[in-house]
């Protein structure tokens, strides 16, 4: 939604003339479609990427787009898949269910279609997920958090994979929640709290996970409330908490509400922290918060980027690229899923006759993909969750999100 990359990055990217705001069309010449060493002989394979590219919720979606631009870019001009050109095929979803659905379908009857990285939402994603499993492509999600994605409706009791092209590079709200919980409870000494989520499938599944945990440690859930989507004003909710003395409320959504949320709660004397999870750990949410933020918590997938050794690279070549938006929370992670696909193209492609033909081939080989990408190892379970379980909570501090604990979920 990640001393974060959102501000150590923003505040250092280049204006560089260099500009791969994205991938040219076929129509275009070589130089435009694959960064100058393709060859005009080569077939082409496009990966799409299904992300808010507008709306409240575009800086990240943006930073996923970017991320899986370059990943081609480098690709394209290291000549990773011999005989074969990769394209960008992005499509907003708009942060909406249906939006997404009608994106996968579009991709889906694109022939050179061969994988796609998405979705941010995990409501969206269980639209996109049927479209894509139907055409045989591949998905790999940066941000879907919702373990039932990867696990079924019963995960907690009865795990089961629902579709077998459905991958991902972060790890769950089973985790992350749970994470949280951890953290307030043992560490921070917090034992009663507020909860709020706004009804969807990540921010509710976040704090029916994060409750599950905080109660079984023997925290106490004083009020759980929660927020409509596009509800802007949350005096009644406030009140209803407030009576109820929290010593935290933890927030389970996106910052676009969470920010305000925190702003006004502490306006009507609700003067204590915000938790959340990776949904609200953006730079916007400090925007939106204001001066009110500062003290606020949230939990991210992952140690921060800006200061693992394996994302120099990427952090360079991202700064050098020009892009107009920092790579979010999830950029690092949208490079490593698309980095996947590509791997699994390496070998699906290698004696495809089509980019449609390799679509089951390059599913059947993410299974086999591992490799060291920028987040950390890059790896995949039965049931296509990466086997990472690194997880990092932010504090805000001097109007910039901080780190405050790493750790592996245990």
């Amino acid at each position: 939604m990640p001393q974060r990359s959102v501000v150590a990055v923003g505040a250092s990217l280049l204006v560089a003339s260099l500009a791969l705001a994205g991938c040219g069309t076929r129509g275009e010449s070589d130089s435009e479609s694959t960064g100058g060493s393709g060859s005009s002989e080569n077939k082409v394979a496009k990966i799409g990427v299904i992300a808010p590219l507008s709306g409240d919720l575009a800086a990240l979606g943006k930073g996923i787009s970017n991320s899986v631009d370059l990943a081609i870019k480098q690709a394209n001009e290291a000549g990773t898949i011999p005989g074969w050109t990769l394209e960008l095929a992005a499509e907003d979803d708009e942060a909406k269910p249906d939006v997404g659905k009608n994106a996968a379908t579009k991709l889906a009857s694109d022939a050179d279609v061969v994988g796609v990285v998405g979705t941010l939402n995990s409501s969206v994603a269980q639209s996109v997920q049927p479209v894509l499993a139907s055409a045989n492509i591949v998905m790999v999600s940066p941000a879907n958090t919702n373990p039932s994605l990867t696990q079924g409706a019963d995960f907690a009791t009865a795990p089961k994979r629902t579709y077998p092209n459905y991958f991902r590079t972060c790890t769950t709200d089973s985790v992350q929640g749970p994470f949280a919980a951890r953290y307030l409870f043992e560490t921070a000494g917090i034992k009663e709290v507020a909860t709020v989520h706004d009804k969807k499938t990540y921010g509710q599944g976040l704090v029916d996970a994060f409750a599950a945990e905080f109660t079984k440690l023997g925290g106490k859930v004083v009020a759980a409330e929660t927020i409509n989507p596009d509800d802007d004003k949350y005096d009644a909710v406030i009140s209803k908490i407030k009576p109820s003395n929290p010593k935290t409320v933890y927030y389970g959504g996106e910052y676009p509400q969470a920010g305000p949320f925190s702003q006004q709660m502490k306006a009507a004397g609700l003067n204590v922290p915000l938790m959340g999870g990776d949904g609200i750990y953006s730079g916007e949410f400090i925007k939106l918060a204001g001066d009110t933020a500062e003290g606020d918590l949230a939990t991210s997938v992952g140690a921060p980027t800006d200061t693992l050794e394996s994302a120099k690279d990427f952090i360079a070549a991202y700064e050098a690229a020009g892009y107009a938006e920092p790579y979010e929370a999830y950029g690092a992670y949208a490079f490593d899923a698309a980095n996947a696909i590509i791997q699994a193209l390496k070998v699906s492609l290698a004696s495809a006759d089509s980019a449609e033909a390799s679509r089951q081939a390059t599913i059947d080989a993410m299974s086999d993909v591992s490799f060291d990408g920028v987040t950390g190892a890059v790896a995949f379970d039965e049931f296509g969750d990466t086997t990472s379980r690194v997880l990092t909570v932010y504090g805000v501090k001097g109007g910039k999100w901080e780190a405050v604990n790493t750790a592996e979920f245990k």
